[in-house]
């Protein structure tokens, strides 16, 4: 079995998993009990792993947990960020899950203690609350213990018997993208309150890419509204882990989305000293204004939501807005999410955004914002995609592709909008997708209907629209028609139907004669 058919089967057990064990449970809210458990091993089975250390006569599952001396948790903890006990791994409660009366309040027990482990240690911040959405106690999971327990007992079940093959192998990136690939199906399915905190793997790629491009090494990457992580974790699968040197930041307003999140970045094999996630609002209440700059930025942030804007006085002297002379409109963040971006971007990195294709020329403010980004040569490219690569929207968006070392006073635009590929509910893009964008990004060559690069000058005149449709032609597609051809053709119509008519004139006077 290839590794991808290794991973379709995998992906399938998974959600049929899923599908199994959620009954009457609603599907998006019971996400959390599905992900939760496929941490839970994860990190159970690492943990076990890191402790036998390569030695085969050291089975860690088996111990009692009377052996674990403080020194050696102490040295755990420095190390891996948590610390689990023997008869805390998943393996032990999944073995005996069916008959645990008290499953549901061993499990809660359980992951306070896992989070407990690292208070006082510099992984505190990175552990603490990461269970917090897996409520065992929850009504959802059923109104006695006895559904409680049989329902979660379902899920860990369902888990332990996932073949993830062996720990030292390939089955680390296995339980990363079975993770994703649980995140997508549930935003999939979700609509827009699902999914619009997760950015699709092939979108993904693409603006890890144009992130990342031509940079042998980054001091770090960021995301200022990271969602699950998505957009992070593809610069990790696309580049050598050293090529990043100082790690992965995020920042995630939503409670929920932040969890995923962090235990994304653990599923993914990222060490809690090598990523900084935090919680909160990043246009209100940055974090990370003592780690920038930052030599990559990805992000989809929200589309056109409302902020305090010009009702805080004081945005308007904050040096991430300032510059600009302007605050982005109150109903519409966008250009603030664009400008906290700029401003936390290092002189030799790039910032790839997801944009919503209005701020693009629409007028007042935004129009402002534009003519600052054009005349400070900020804007290296603007490109459109195709309708439909998200999940819960299906307009066309663009990606605004940011820097602070242009070499030139140009910017360009590609239209990307017909690459895509038709599958299920959405459409995607396929790697030639976008090794296309990318062939064109990199060697900024004009082509016809693709790709052209414009004086900024002109973007100036043109009142600051970054629009690519007013700068790159759309082909013409209609049928091209020989007018010539076509005449003459008319004319040897019109030749038989007069021929026609009067063969008929002649037959009716012949009858009528006979008549008479």
């Amino acid at each position: 079995m290839t590794s991808n058919q290794q991973r379709a089967a995998l992906q399938s057990q998974i959600w049929k998993i899923a599908n199994e064990v959620r009954g009457a449970v609603d599907g998006w809210d019971f996400k959390q009990y599905v992900l939760g458990t496929l941490f839970y091993r994860f990190i159970s089975e690492n943990f076990a792993s890191y402790m036998e250390a390569d030695d085969d006569s050291i089975h860690y599952a088996e111990l009692d947990d009377g052996v674990i001396t403080p020194e050696i948790k102490d040295d755990a903890v420095k190390t891996k960020g948590y610390f689990i006990y023997p008869s805390q791994l998943f393996a032990n409660i999944a073995k005996s899950a069916n008959t645990n009366d008290s499953l549901n309040t061993h499990l809660a027990d359980i992951f306070t203690a896992i989070e407990s482990s690292a208070s006082g240690y510099k992984s505190d911040v990175d552990i603490k609350g990461l269970f917090a959405d897996f409520d065992t106690t929850s009504n959802r999971l059923g109104n006695t213990v006895v559904d409680k327990n049989t329902r979660l007992a379902a899920v860990l079940k369902g888990v332990a018997g996932l073949n993830f093959g062996d720990f030292h192998g390939s089955q680390i990136d296995l339980f990363g993208d079975a993770y994703e690939f649980l995140i997508s199906n549930y935003a999939a399915n979700a609509g827009k309150s699902g999914g619009e905190f997760f950015t699709p793997q092939h979108v993904s790629r693409l603006i890890a890419q144009l992130a990342m491009h031509k940079q042998t090494s980054v001091n770090k990457i960021y995301d200022p509204a990271c969602g699950s992580g998505s957009l992070l974790l593809q610069a990790k699968k696309h580049f050598d882990s050293h090529i990043i040197e100082d790690g992965f930041f995020g920042q995630e307003i939503n409670h929920t989305t932040y969890n995923l999140a962090r235990m994304n970045m653990f599923l993914h094999n990222i060490n809690y000293d090598k990523f900084n996630i935090q919680l909160g609002n990043t246009l209100i209440k940055p974090h990370f204004g003592e780690n920038k700059p930052f030599d990559a930025i990805v992000s989809n942030p929200p589309y056109s939501v409302q902020w305090i804007g010009s009702e805080d006085p004081t945005l308007i002297n904050d040096e991430r807005f300032a510059p600009a002379g302007v605050l982005a409109p109150k109903s519409k963040a966008d250009f603030a999410f664009v400008l906290h971006a700029l401003s936390y971007l290092s002189s030799k990195g790039r910032a790839a955004i997801v944009c919503f294709p209005g701020i693009f020329y629409r007028g007042g403010a935004e129009q402002k914002i534009r003519r600052y980004l054009v005349d400070n040569n900020h804007v290296e490219t603007v490109i459109s995609l195709a309708p439909n690569l998200f999940f819960g929207t299906s307009i066309a968006v663009n990606i605004l592709v940011l820097s602070k070392h242009k070499a030139n006073t140009t910017t360009q635009f590609i239209d990307a909008s017909e690459l895509f590929e038709k599958k299920t509910n959405n459409n995607v893009l396929t790697d030639e997708h976008i090794k296309q964008i990318m062939d064109v990004f990199d060697s900024k060559e004009k082509l016809d209907y693709f790709a052209k690069s414009i004086d900024n000058n002109k973007i100036a005149a043109n009142d600051y629209n970054l629009s690519v449709s007013s700068y790159v032609e759309a082909k013409d597609t209609r049928e091209v028609v020989d007018i010539a051809a076509l005449n003459a053709d008319l004319k040897t119509t019109v030749a038989k139907i007069d021929q026609l008519r009067a063969d008929i004139d002649a037959i009716v006077a012949e009858i009528e004669r006979e008549q008479a």
